[in-house]
Formats: structure tokens, sequence, C-alpha cells
């Protein structure tokens, strides 16, 4: 690991704009703090893409609390433009309007959202903060990258400042029905906020097209083509751009040894013959964890699977844990794994193994290798990466994926067992079929998903959102 340097003057042709910086202050075996690139996420994805511009600058929070302004500094190469964010302000803006308005909103109201002014206003001032400091470090006529609903009125604002940038703006998760979209007291700013951007790109067409309606139906925009706006004369595309993961990194690594002796001790421990079913998540009430708990229960509750021969890894990564919806989330999965393996667990063999905390890579990977079944049931997802990670691990081909058809993946991976969370016997009869799949079938899905996992990769969404805005 490269030691960091400060750095007085910045000038990148590229700019990356997030949320977070792709590091962490972490402690060294000598008991001192210091940073470390993030593993994996976005940085991974970017990385190749990026290597040919002369000059990239990462801009966002450290993660820390901090009211005081912190340097810019280099690590590995990359120019990194820390964003001060105190725990006020990040009250205000990250938990506040990005997660307790926002982000409820965007996945369908499945948690009643929040609108408060006082929410509304930290999150302007912030995105204020990121665009004054998005303007200071890019070069004359660069490309910048905004990231992600947290900073959804950066494009305007950075081209109020700056008009000579060519600016991109792409969101990670869903984007709502222009109806559900509508109800935000400050629909037209946030709507203007991304239409700042030359390009506006979404995780699937359903995505893009919601936006494109909307901006017309607010008459902040008109219609110039399938996927172009006009706005004041200037020109804004709007287009998909389905993320990908490494796939080289997920499909290299589950071939290794120790993965696949991890893999088949942790089936031995299940007993055999059985078949074995997994859930990877966060914690979040959009997921459907609940839901898939339900279905599991009543087809052992109704004798059509037997808990001698098939069991579920729950794991349910924790997340915003203070949050009153969270916590009833929690408690509500865990009423149900307790009932489940009270109901038809036997001692030393309960039904549904719950783990209530995060996994490493290595530990996943095992998981993945030696699940029969991958269960992904959100009630919406902007994408869902677990479910490629599950496909990149099937080295041998075998496994089926039971996935949401509201998660951003099922426009992809046509040959999952698609269903729709919200019908609980759809679900029921899509975990029963794939249980019962044959060998031949499995494969025959799993090898076609395997190979447009591995097309559409990490790499090639972000080479095509870049090359896009740099062509328009």
């Amino acid at each position: 690991m490269a030691k960091p340097r400060s750095t007085k003057s910045l000038s990148a042709d590229l700019v990356v704009v997030a949320n977070r910086l792709p590091v962490k202050r972490v402690e060294n075996d000598n008991g001192d703090l210091e940073w470390r690139t993030s593993p994996g996420g976005l940085v991974a994805s970017l990385a190749p893409a990026i290597a040919e511009f002369n000059g990239v600058a990462w801009l966002g929070w450290t993660g820390e609390d901090t009211t005081r302004t912190v340097a810019p500094f280099v690590l590995d190469g990359m120019q990194l433009v820390p964003v001060r964010l105190s725990e006020a302000e990040r009250e205000l803006h990250y938990e506040g309007m990005s997660n307790g308005t926002l982000w409820p909103l965007y996945h369908d109201k499945v948690q009643p959202g929040e609108f408060h002014r006082h929410w509304y206003e930290g999150y302007r001032s912030i995105n204020r903060r990121f665009a004054d400091a998005a303007a200071k470090v890019a070069s004359e006529g660069a490309m910048v990258w905004v990231h992600d609903y947290q900073l959804q009125l950066v494009p305007d604002m950075l081209r109020e400042l700056r008009p000579d940038l060519k600016i991109g703006f792409f969101l990670h998760i869903p984007f709502p029905s222009p109806e559900l979209f509508s109800q935000l007291p400050w629909r037209r700013a946030l709507t203007s906020g991304l239409l700042g951007a030359d390009l506006v790109g979404f995780q699937s067409p359903s995505d893009a097209n919601n936006f494109h309606r909307l901006a017309i139906g607010l008459g902040l925009a008109t219609r110039t083509s399938r996927s172009g706006l006009d706005v004041d004369g200037r020109a804004v595309t709007v287009r998909s751009f389905p993320i990908g993961i490494d796939f080289q990194r997920y499909d290299e690594a589950a071939n290794d040894h120790a993965v696949t002796e991890a893999a088949q001790d942790l089936r031995a421990q299940l007993g055999q013959p059985h078949t074995v079913m997994l859930g990877v998540d966060r914690l979040d009430y959009t997921k459907g964890i609940d839901v898939r708990l339900r279905a599991f229960k009543e087809l052992l509750a109704d004798e059509l699977l037997h808990p001698s021969q098939v069991s579920m890894i729950q794991i349910a990564e924790p997340s915003r844990d203070q949050v009153d919806a969270y916590v009833s989330l929690r408690e509500r999965v865990e009423r149900l794994v307790g009932e489940i393996n009270g109901d038809f667990g036997r001692v030393g063999y309960p039904v549904v193994h719950y783990i209530h905390r995060t996994r490493s890579f290595e530990e996943l990977l095992a998981m993945y290798r030696a699940a029969d079944v991958m269960l992904v049931t959100p009630f919406r997802d902007g994408m869902n990466l677990v479910a490629k990670e599950y496909v990149a691990a099937r080295v041998d081909e075998s496994g089926v994926l039971v996935l949401s058809e509201f998660a951003g993946a099922a426009h992809q991976l046509k040959d999952a067992l698609l269903v729709n969370p919200y019908d609980i016997d759809g679900v029921k009869n899509a975990i029963l079929r794939a249980v019962e799949m044959g060998p031949d079938e499995a494969r025959r899905r799993m090898r076609a998903m395997r190979r447009l996992v591995k097309k559409n990769d990490a790499v090639s969404w972000a080479a095509g959102f870049l090359n896009t805005l740099r062509s328009i």
C-alpha cells in the first residue's frame, strides 16, 4: 500500500463525485491510523476505464465526523479530495433527506418516507459544497461523473459554476414513476438538478423512461427523441447503463482451492443429500427477506419440502440499526427464523441458519459455491449485484437463481426463475421448482446467465458510460 501524499494543487480531466471516498482510515500493525483503498465497489469498476485520463480526482466524504477541511491527498495514483461533513450535517443530508425521504420513495414506498424542510435545506447545502469542490478541481473542459441519489442537485449547481464542463450523472438505485416522484415538495428542484447533466444514466430502461416522462411532464424539458431531451436549447441524453460486477475476480476466486474446500465443508456440516438455499442481503426493508422466509415456512408446513432434505442460510448484514423501520424489520425477520426453527428444526439441525453480521469475500464465495438455490426477492432494487455475484461464482454451471422481477437484474437475467415478491404463492412455486429442477435445465440456464454477466461486467459498464459522455 502506497503512502498517501498531500497535494496542494489539483487539476483533473476526470472528476468522480460520490458520497464517499473510495478509502477508509484503518489501524495498521503499528497501531497507527492510515488510509487504505476500499476493496471492490465503485472504485474497482472505474479503475480500468479511468486509467487513460490525464489526471483523475475523486471527491467524497471520508466517513469521519469533521467540521474542518481535510487537505486533498494522493493514494495509489488517485487524487482524493475530501469533502467535510459534520455529524449534524450528515443527519440532515444522509440519514434525513437521502435515506429518510428519497430512499423509501425511490423504492416504491415499501416503507413510508418523510418530508421535512430542514432535511432538504441540509441536503441542498451539502450538494452545494460538493459542487463547489468539483468546480475547483476540474480542468478546463473536463468530464465530471456524479453518482447517486445523495447528490442529485450537484449537476445543475455545477453547470452554473462551470458551463465548460461535460457532466454525467448515474443513479445506482431505482427511479420511481412520475406519479410517485411528484409527491416530493422539491420535485422541480431535484429534477432540474439532474437535468444539469449532459448524460443522465439509470440502471434499467424503465427507470430512464420514468425520468424522461417526469422531465417533460413538469415542463422542464421537451422530447427530441426516445433518449433525448431539450432543456432551454441544451441537449440532455437519458439512457440506461446496467451496472455489472468484476466477473473475472469472482470467477477466479470461486475456483480457488481454499474456497472450494470451504464450500465442501459447509455442505458436509449441513448434511447430505441436501438442498441448500441462500439469501445474502443488507437488512433492509426493500430486500424482501421476510417474504422468502414466509414462503419457506409455508412450504415446510404444507410438507412440500422436508426439513431433513432442505435448509436455508440467510445472511442479513447490519444496516441502519438505529432507524425504527430497520429495528422493526430485524425483529420481524428474527421472529420468523425462530418460528421456523422451533416448528421444523431438530437438536443440532436448525432449518434456517441466520447470520446477522458482515461476511468476508471468501466466506461469501464459499456460500455461493455451496448453495443449490439463490433467493433474491427484493420488492424493488436498482440492480442487485448479489444475483450477478452468485452467477459468476457458479463455475460448475450448476445452481438455480430465483429473482424478483422488480430487481434491475431481472431485465438481463431472463434465465432466472422470475417472481413477484408480493405474490407469496408465486414465490413458493418458484422455490419448489428450483429445488426440483433437473441438472440439465439448471446448467442450460446458468450457462446463459454466466455468458451475459461476463460480457456486461463492471469495466464495460464504466467504459460505456464514459464513452457515451465523451461523445456527446
